[in-house]
């Protein structure tokens, strides 16, 4: 059975209220705010009927609904709030149905307008049901482990990516390395209008400036020395599909040019041609840099930038989505049994609560080398902490706390700490870069002869990060 509880001044309201809903509901009465707070403590409730009074914020005359009625979802999220009001105070009532309360009534409150407003705010609820129903069934089934989250930041992504799949808007995905970014730009084009069409996938930063104008645009025989014959470009190949462009912010100027060109006029032309081919095709782009800040810097065209940031999406670290890191070792393990003549099926606790203590530098991509690596070595029927790199227990107690003790002086913790930071902060920055020098030292704002020194100091090789 159905609950109501109404809240108000008058009396009469109570038990208008209660004959509307005799059989249907159990109507109880509550005299004052912090009443009707126990009560929603204790059980769930559908209705509450509300004098407009009890929703005033004290101190803030007209102001203050959504804080309050938020202290009503907080204890019962799904409950439908009424507003009941005199004539003088409708506009009060208004205010309230536009902070989210479901509807408003007037005194002297009438059965019929308690009927009609109580149908309509559940015809409401359940056309709100129906569609997350239709939205669920959006997607293909072997996607929904992939969508599978706990984490409410990849629930706006998941959102995000079912409103733009189905349309030709070009999509720039943004996030560090290893965080998926090649899984979820898949993922809109399995759930696109062009499905059934290629889908081309690029690493741009793996290619070498000379030569990636020809394998984006394609070239014809004699365009330059070595061009023997024709070659088709990734963009042709694609067409009528999706070409994903993953680090889009490392093509050269020319390449930057030709790449608007298709996104302003729908044209590319093959390198030593004259000819223009009509490019039918979705664009896809993803980075790990800050393609604003490098536009603004003028080390990336910015009429480009804007045409790439037509739909951005923001992929989350590891490290901001932690409770789903279980989830990712279920699907590795299901994916390596099926591979293996092994059966593993279970993660000792210590690593898990090891695994979610870790920064992960390499994000997705790291936890699944780690399972893997693990699931390798391991003679168990689970992963224990001895399959494990030292390092992942290590990196939890020095991020936890630095242990000094006192008998030293405040300068030497002092240096004792500093250590620790910097041989943690350097190990995080190596993994994540894959033992790239350069890039690291960029990062870093330091030198790469500094950050050569600093890996001597600590007693790091750049090697033992190449294969994380």
């Amino acid at each position: 059975m159905k609950s109501i509880i109404v809240i108000s001044k008058d009396t009469s309201a109570y038990k208008t209220v209660q004959s509307c809903f005799q059989s249907e509901y159990r109507v109880e009465q509550a005299l004052e705010k912090k009443h009707v707070f126990r009560l929603l403590h204790d059980k769930r409730y559908d209705l509450l009927f509300i004098d407009i009074e009890f929703l005033k914020d004290q101190g803030k005359k007209n102001t203050g609904y959504k804080k309050i009625l938020q202290e009503f979802w907080h204890l019962c999220p799904s409950m439908e709030i009424v507003v009941m009001t005199s004539q003088e105070m409708i506009r009060d009532a208004v205010m309230a149905v536009k902070a989210g309360a479901g509807n408003y009534l007037t005194y002297p409150v009438n059965p019929e307008e308690i009927k009609y407003v109580t149908e309509n705010i559940y015809e409401t609820m359940m056309l709100q049901s129906e569609l997350d129903y239709l939205r669920d069934q959006f997607w293909a089934l072997d996607s929904l482990n992939i969508i599978q989250t706990k984490s409410r930041i990849m629930q706006t992504v998941y959102r995000k990516i079912r409103s733009v799949a189905p349309t030709k808007s070009t999509v720039l995905l943004v996030g560090e390395t290893g965080t998926g970014k090649g899984v979820l730009a898949n993922l809109i084009h399995q759930h696109s209008n062009r499905k059934d069409a290629q889908f081309i996938s690029v690493h741009c930063g793996a290619i070498p400036d000379t030569l990636i104008e020809s394998e984006l645009f394609g070239h014809e025989k004699g365009a330059f020395t070595g061009a023997v014959k024709r070659k088709l470009g990734k963009f042709e190949i694609a067409a009528n599909g999706t070409i994903f462009l993953d680090e889009i912010g490392t093509i050269t100027p020319s390449a930057q040019i030709k790449l608007l060109q298709i996104l302003q006029d729908g044209y590319l032309q093959r390198l030593g041609s004259e000819e223009i081919i009509k490019a039918n095709i979705r664009i896809i782009a993803a980075t790990n840099s800050d393609l604003k800040k490098m536009s603004d810097e003028g080390q990336f065209r910015k009429d480009l930038y804007y045409r790439l940031n037509v739909f951005p999406i923001d992929v989350p670290p590891l490290r901001e989505r932690k409770e789903d890191i279980e989830h990712f070792i279920e699907v590795f393990l299901e994916r390596l049994n099926k591979h293996y003549q092994k059966v593993i099926h279970d993660v000792h606790p210590q690593v898990i609560d090891a695994l979610k203590k870790y920064l992960f530098p390499g994000n997705i991509r790291e936890l699944e080398n780690l399972i893997e690596r693990a699931y390798i070595l391991e003679t168990s029927s689970i992963l224990t902490p001895e399959s494990f790199p030292n390092e992942i227990f290590d990196d939890n107690k020095t991020s936890a706390f630095i242990q000094v003790g006192t008998s030293i002086s405040l300068t030497e913790a002092r240096k004792i700490a500093i250590y620790e930071v910097e041989k943690h902060y350097l190990k995080e920055l190596l993994s994540l870069n894959r033992g790239k020098i350069n890039i690291s030292a960029e990062n870093a704002g330091i030198t790469s002869r500094q950050l050569h020194k600093l890996m001597k100091k600590h007693g790091i090789k750049k090697e033992d990060f190449k294969a994380v």
